[in-house]
């Protein structure tokens, strides 16, 4: 048996090392009453670093997180780390959700118990599962020589801890951002596995494809996503050409690294400009302490290995079912249906959520909870287990 249990359990020296960083900080100049217009306000960064050193409690957030269970597994030498929750119900499904960047486990942890025990937040019992997350950051299982296709790599390993590993016959997937991309390549590769696909949003693959019987309403979705592109998504086109340059200044100052991932979080959310009507400081910087301690590595911001070699054409169809919950606030336009359904085939829902960004499980779980459910409901006729 490859699968041992794993406690996070970051070492002082590296807590120490932390603390004298930040103490140190060098904080840029700023243009006067720009606020966040250019970036990650500096006024925010210093309250934000000042709470980091003098409040930020690293012990006790380690705690939290290892009240879940997490475990590790090794899949022929490549090691992969997951959070693995029973559900409670009288048949729960093995469900695996999927992070993207810049967030990490901390996505699913206030759904997780949602999922796993319906009953305990008013749900049914029978909506149960049983829910696998693994951490994505630095891209695992992977060595420093691959240079291509890593989410298929990733996704592979993961259908092998599922079935393998974990002894699931057959289980559902789903996600969003990178998330998205890791699903549906599980549905087209092991199709004979996947009970269906929960997303919240239809992947990059499809974008960068050319259809030459566009809708008008395609057009102009089309149209909002590049307009998009070009006032918002310099950090991918940096990520996904030279992220090596990136990387030093990530791997060096903790504070840039909180800042570069900070204000994808205000932007890319549904908070009205203010962070903290949706997350807490100590919520923030525990999604960025998982990344500080976790390398800090290329990988953990590269896209670049999908850019040059995609794990997913952009015409490749999806046929198992799919459901997809679209956050109103999310990066990008809600797409048309019809445009969805050229590689999504088989949509079985399709939700625009009442509220939410792109971090969806963390801002609105309570909805996300809800469209997982729902989808999966009609799903659950087959056994899942081998």
């Amino acid at each position: 048996m490859t699968v041992r249990p794993f406690a996070i359990n970051v070492p002082e020296e590296t807590l120490d090392d932390l603390r004298s960083r930040l103490a140190r900080t060098r904080f840029p100049d700023a243009v006067r009453g720009a606020g966040w217009d250019y970036g990650t306000d500096p006024d925010y960064m210093r309250e934000l670093v000042d709470h980091w050193l003098n409040r930020f409690d690293w012990r006790a957030r380690e705690a939290e997180l290892n009240r879940f269970r997490h475990y590790t597994a090794d899949i022929d030498g490549r090691e992969i780390r997951f959070i693995h929750e029973r559900g409670r119900g009288p048949d729960p499904m093995p469900l695996i959700l999927f992070h993207g960047w810049p967030d990490s486990i901390c996505r699913y942890l206030k759904l997780i118990p949602m999922l796993t025990d319906p009953a305990r937040f008013g749900g049914d019992p029978a909506d149960s599962f049983d829910v696998v997350v693994p951490s994505l950051i630095g891209d695992p299982g992977m060595s420093r020589s691959d240079t291509e296709r890593p989410l298929a790599t990733i996704a592979e390993l993961a259908h092998r801890l599922m079935t393998e590993d974990l002894g699931y016959r057959r289980y559902g997937a789903g996600g969003g951002d990178g998330g998205s991309p890791l699903s549906q390549i599980l549905g087209v590769r092991h199709p004979d596995s996947i009970i269906g696909l929960h997303l919240t949003d239809i992947g990059f693959a499809i974008l960068m494809a050319d259809f030459p019987d566009l809708s008008a309403a395609e057009r102009e979705y089309l149209a909002r996503s590049q307009a998009w592109g070009l006032s918002e998504g310099a950090y991918a086109v940096l990520q996904g050409t030279k992220p090596q340059t990136l990387a030093y200044g990530l791997a060096d100052s903790p504070a840039g690294y909180a800042a570069w991932i900070i204000e994808k979080f205000r932007t890319w959310s549904d908070c009205d400009g203010d962070l903290e009507t949706v997350y807490t400081k100590d919520e923030l910087l525990t999604n960025v302490m998982l990344y500080w301690t976790g390398g800090p590595s290329v990988r953990a911001v590269s896209y670049r290995e999908e850019w040059v070699s995609p794990s997913l054409a952009p015409d490749q169809r999806v046929d198992v079912p799919v459901g997809l919950a679209l956050p109103p606030k999310d990066i990008d336009p809600i797409p048309p249906r019809e445009y969805a359904e050229r590689n999504l085939k088989d949509i079985r829902r399709w939700t625009v959520l009442e509220r939410g960004g792109h971090f969806a499980p963390m801002e609105v779980p309570d909805l996300m909870a809800r469209e997982i459910r729902a989808f999966f409901r009609p799903l659950r006729d087959l056994p899942a287990s081998a």
